[in-house]
């Protein structure tokens, strides 16, 4: 019962992290296809933004000339602000960042005299620039904590959906082999795996490394950070289905080498086994 080959879906992009320690093979530094899909889409939006960041605040003051004469200059600074927090909802900090200098710059450049020149003789301007970056950088740290939330509460409600299947399935009845499956598919996404396969009755054969069950990641008994490392990919990572101390078999799991799997995710891991033992006594004979 191995699962393999499904798409990773990854609560954060997984950065690559230092070097895994000596004896991880060359070829665990190739990520997924799915990973490089993710970061690329990922990059594309993250390019956008910033070009945005760096056009808008120009767009916008060199439109607002005409009418430089008659518009007050703290009008127009507000006005940028609305651009700069239209930029910085993408959640990017760079582009966020670089809408605010561009939009305190282009201010400068258009709308204080002396204008067309990189110069300001009001202090009332100087003070309106200054303000304009610093009200631009902190709405960009703003919206990216937004961003940051808001992400953390979807994950989240993902991995109680995960759960709330697994349960589901169990108290329907399903069959402890298909549950084994289904709970492999989910771990796969979940960690952002390469394979993951249910074996009966096994335990720490090839010693891989494993998953225990306060979330933590040890490799012979010494703890191993994924959240630098990644799963250990050597001989994979395993995560055993176990009850009252009985051992009823293990998810052995082929890591994939980029990701960054959190502490809570190995939470909602060891969670899920939890269900795949429950359905296994259920399906015990009486007396067994």
């Amino acid at each position: 019962m191995q699962v393999s080959d499904h798409p990773v879906d990854l609560p954060e992009p997984a950065a690559a992290g230092p070097s895994a320690p000596p004896g991880q093979a060359a070829a665990d530094a190739v990520p997924s296809r799915a990973m490089t899909a993710w970061r690329s889409g990922a990059l594309t939006a993250g390019r956008i933004a910033t070009l945005a960041g760096l056009a808008a605040p120009l767009v916008l003051t060199a439109a607002l000339v005409p009418f430089r004469g008659s518009l007050a200059n703290t009008d127009a600074a507000l006005a940028l602000v609305l651009v700069i927090v239209a930029v910085a909802a993408a959640g990017h900090r760079l582009a966020g960042y670089l809408a605010a200098l561009s939009a305190a710059a282009w201010f400068d450049f258009f709308l204080t005299r002396p204008y067309e020149r990189f110069s300001i003789t009001r202090s009332a301007d100087v003070t309106t620039t200054v303000l304009l970056l610093l009200i631009g950088i902190a709405v960009t740290e703003i919206a990216v904590w937004g961003h940051r939330q808001r992400g953390a509460a979807s994950r989240r409600s993902g991995y109680l959906a995960g759960i709330n299947d697994a349960a589901r399935a169990a108290a329907m009845g399903t069959s402890p082999d298909a549950l084994a499956d289904r709970v492999a598919a989910q771990l796969v996404r979940l960690l952002g795996l390469r394979s993951c396969e249910f074996q009966y009755g096994r335990a720490g054969l090839g010693q891989p490394g494993r998953i225990e069950r306060d979330g933590q990641v040890t490799v012979a008994g010494s703890p191993w950070d994924a959240g630098l490392f990644g799963l250990p990919a050597t001989a994979g990572t395993e995560l055993l289905v176990e009850s009252g101390g009985r051992l009823h078999g293990r998810f052995l799991m082929q890591p994939d080498p980029a990701a960054r799997p959190a502490s809570e995710q190995l939470l909602v891991a060891v969670a899920l086994a939890d269900q795949v033992a429950a359905a296994l006594i259920a399906g015990e004979p009486a007396g067994a």
